[in-house]
C-alpha cells in the first residue's frame, strides 16, 4: 500500500506548504499551517454520478449571446440583489453572523420556489429534519414540492441530486459538508474547496442553481480560504445586528449583476418581510432641530436612499483628538476636517468627532462628503441645519463640490419623502428639470454649502 502523503494547510488562506511553519508565507499570519493528508482518488470522476461533458473549443463569434433565463421569487428585495432573479446553474456563497437569519430566509426562499411547481431540496448539515421542520411551521410552509435532506457526506448528497433532479438546492452550511477521500476535517480549508468544486460542477452540469451557507469569522468576511469566493458565481453577505429587527442583504460579487445592489427585510415572528422604502424606515426616528444631523441621497446600485448622518464634535481633553466613524470610511472624516480647517476657517484641531451613519448602513460613495462636512460644521457651531434640506455632493481637497452621478433618482426620492430643497454641485443642475415640489441650489465651495444649510 501506498504511503499517504501530507501536507500543511494555512486555514486562513489556502497556502500549502511540505512542511510546518509558524508564519504563512501567503497571508503573514502565524499559527494557521494545519497538517492534512492529501486525498488518494485524484479521478476526474464526480462523486455522485454527476456526468462531466468534455467540451471543445468554440469560435466566440459562433456562441449565442441569449440572456440567461432567470427564476423569480416572490421577494423582490432577494431578486433585486441577484440581479433580476436566481440563474440557473449558478453557485451563489451566502455568509452572515450565527442567528442573523439565513436559514430563515433560504427556508422562505425554497418554500417561494416550491409554489411556483419547481422542486426544492433544501440540506441541512447543522439541524435534523424535525428542527428544521419546526422552523417550517413557525414559518407556515407547507409545500409538497419542498424536500429536506439532514446528510453532510457529499457522495450522499450528490446521489440525492442526481435521483430527485431538484431545480434549486439549498446546502446548510458548507463548513458541515464532507467528502470521504478527503482524509481532513470538515471545515477544513481542504474539504471546504473540495465540496465547492463538487458543487460547481453539480450546478454547472445540471443546470440547477445551488445556494451555500457560509460562516463568518470573527472578522466578519467568510470562513476559509479566499478562494472560496472566487469559484462562485455570487457571493452575498446578510447583515444586521441581532437584537435589531431589520436585515441587510448586500451583494459583494455577483457574475450576472450589479454588487451595489441593497435588499432590505424586517425580522418578524413570522420570518423575514421585504421592505420596499427602506428611506421611510432610515428617517423614522430622526430628531427634529437636533445639531449635527443632516441627510445624504446615496445611491445603493439602482435605488436611490435617504440616510441620515449625524456628527458630534466636542473639545478634546486629550493631546490628540479623536476621530471615530460607523458606517463610513474612517479615513474620510479626518480628511473633510482638515479641509474645513483649511477652507472654512473651522478650528477643528483640537476637538473630538464622532461621525455615526444611523440605521447600521454602510455608505462608500463620494456623494455623502458634503453632507458629513456639514454634520461636523453644524455640531461645532451647535446650529441646526434645515430638516428639510438634503446635501449631496463629493468635496475636493481645495473646497470645491464636485459633480456626482444620478441626481435626478436622488433628487426625486427626495420629493417622494416630502424634503423641500437638495442642496447638490452647480454642475449638476443643467441639463434636466427637477420636480416642482422642490428646490435644487447649486453650490461650487464647501462654504456656500455652508452658508445656505447652516446658519453662524
Amino acid at each position: 500500500m501506498a504511503k499517504r502523503k501530507t501536507k500543511y494547510v494555512c486555514q486562513d488562506c489556502g497556502y500549502e506548504s511540505a512542511r510546518w511553519m509558524g508564519k504563512c508565507p501567503g497571508c503573514n499570519n502565524w499559527n494557521t499551517l494545519v497538517e492534512e493528508i492529501e486525498p488518494v482518488n485524484n479521478s476526474r470522476h464526480t462523486s455522485g454520478g454527476a456526468q462531466i461533458i468534455q467540451r471543445k473549443p468554440e469560435k466566440i463569434t459562433a456562441i449565442e449571446s441569449d440572456k440567461e433565463p432567470r427564476i423569480t421569487t416572490q421577494m423582490k428585495e432577494f431578486d433585486r440583489v441577484l440581479g433580476g432573479g436566481v440563474v440557473p446553474g449558478s453557485l451563489v456563497l451566502i455568509g452572515g453572523d450565527p442567528g442573523i437569519g439565513k436559514s430563515t430566509l433560504l427556508l422562505q426562499i425554497s418554500s417561494q420556489l416550491a409554489d411556483k411547481q419547481l422542486p426544492v431540496l433544501y440540506i441541512s448539515g447543522e439541524e435534523s429534519a424535525k428542527q428544521t421542520k419546526l422552523r417550517a411551521d413557525r414559518l407556515e410552509i407547507k409545500s409538497d414540492l419542498l424536500y429536506v435532506l439532514a446528510e453532510t457526506n457529499l457522495y450522499d448528497i450528490s446521489n440525492q441530486i442526481a435521483q430527485l433532479k431538484p431545480s434549486f438546492v439549498v446546502i446548510d452550511s458548507i463548513q458541515t459538508v464532507f467528502r470521504e477521500e478527503v482524509a481532513s476535517a470538515p471545515g477544513s480549508v481542504t474539504q471546504v474547496r473540495e465540496c465547492t468544486s463538487e458543487l460547481m460542477k453539480i450546478a454547472k452540469s445540471n443546470g440547477i442553481p445551488i445556494f451555500i451557507v457560509g460562516h463568518v469569522t470573527k472578522e466578519g468576511s467568510i470562513a476559509g480560504p479566499r478562494i472560496l469566493e472566487h469559484m462562485v458565481d455570487a457571493v452575498l453577505y446578510f447583515e444586521g445586528e441581532r437584537h435589531h429587527t431589520y436585515r441587510i442583504l448586500r451583494g459583494v460579487k455577483n457574475r450576472f449583476g450589479s454588487t451595489n445592489e441593497m435588499g432590505i427585510f424586517e425580522m418578524k415572528e413570522v420570518g423575514l418581510r421585504e421592505v420596499m422604502n427602506p428611506s421611510e424606515i432610515f428617517l423614522e426616528e430622526r430628531s427634529q432641530g437636533a445639531a449635527g444631523s443632516t441627510v445624504v441621497a446615496s445611491m445603493e446600485g439602482t435605488r436611490p436612499v435617504l440616510v441620515e448622518i449625524q456628527a458630534l464634535i466636542s473639545p478634546s481633553s486629550f493631546g490628540n483628538p479623536r476621530r471615530m466613524a460607523t458606517g463610513i470610511d474612517s479615513s474620510r472624516v479626518p480628511l473633510l476636517m482638515a479641509v474645513l480647517e483649511k477652507r472654512v476657517g473651522l478650528m477643528l484641531q483640537n476637538q473630538d468627532a464622532y461621525v455615526k451613519v444611523a440605521g447600521g448602513v454602510k455608505l462608500d460613495e463620494p456623494a455623502i462628503d458634503l453632507a458629513i462636512a456639514v454634520s461636523i460644521a453644524s455640531s461645532f457651531r451647535d446650529q441646526p441645519t434645515n430638516p428639510d434640506d438634503i446635501f449631496v455632493g463629493e468635496v475636493g481637497l481645495t473646497g470645491e463640490i464636485r459633480r456626482v452621478s444620478r441626481i435626478e433618482q436622488r433628487v426625486q426620492e427626495a420629493a417622494k419623502m416630502g424634503f423641500k430643497r437638495v442642496i447638490c454641485p452647480k454642475r449638476n443642475i443643467d441639463g434636466w428639470t427637477p420636480p416642482d415640489a422642490i428646490q435644487v441650489i447649486g453650490v461650487s465651495t464647501v462654504q456656500e454649502a455652508l452658508e445656505i444649510g447652516v446658519s453662524r
